[in-house]
C-alpha cells in the first residue's frame, strides 16, 4: 500500500517508548486524515525520556495509556508498523485473517542505552529524529502541521 492509510497501528514490545513516539509523531503529521494507535506485546507507563524528547518540539504524551494487542482491533487498521522483532511476531498473529498490512521498521531501543542522563536522551532524540525521517520517507508529506 503506497501513500498514507486510513487507518494505522504503530507496536512495539512495551508500548512506552518506540510506539508511542511513533504514533505521536503521526498524529502530529497525518491525525487530520488518518486514524493512528499504538500498541505492545506488553503494556508499561510511557517512558520519561520518551516524553521529554516528544516535548522538546511540542508533542505532549504525558497521558498516554499503554494497550497490548488485545486492547485494539486487529480489523481495525490497514497498516501496522512494528518497531521491534517481538512485535513483528505478534502483529503477523494479530492481523491473520485480516487485510492489514505488517511492516517491519527496525529501530534501536533508546531505553537500552547507558551513561548519563544527557546521553540517554540523546538516544531518545535519535529514535524520535529517525522515525520522523521514515514517516515522511513512507507516507508523504503532511497535509496540516509539521515537525
Amino acid at each position: 500500500m503506497n501513500g498514507l492509510p486510513a487507518s494505522l497501528l504503530f507496536a512495539c514490545s512495551e508500548n512506552s517508548v518506540r510506539s508511542p513516539i511513533a504514533a505521536a509523531l503521526a498524529k502530529r503529521l497525518y491525525g487530520q486524515s488518518s486514524y493512528i494507535d499504538s500498541a505492545g506485546v506488553r503494556a508499561s507507563a510511557v517512558d520519561g525520556f520518551a516524553v521529554q524528547a516528544l516535548d522538546e518540539i511540542g508533542i505532549d504524551v504525558h497521558s498516554h495509556h499503554a494497550k497490548t494487542f488485545d486492547d485494539v482491533d486487529p480489523s481495525s487498521f490497514d497498516v501496522v508498523v512494528t518497531l521491534s522483532p517481538e512485535a513483528h511476531h505478534q502483529a503477523l498473529e494479530f492481523t491473520r485473517g485480516t487485510a492489514a498490512e505488517v511492516e517491519y521498521w527496525p529501530v534501536p531501543d533508546p531505553s537500552l542505552v547507558e551513561g548519563t542522563r544527557d546521553m540517554r536522551l540523546d538516544a531518545y532524540r535519535r529514535l524520535r529524529d529517525m522515525i520522523l525521517v521514515r514517516l515522511k520517507a513512507r507516507f508523504g508529506a503532511p497535509a496540516g502541521p509539521t515537525v
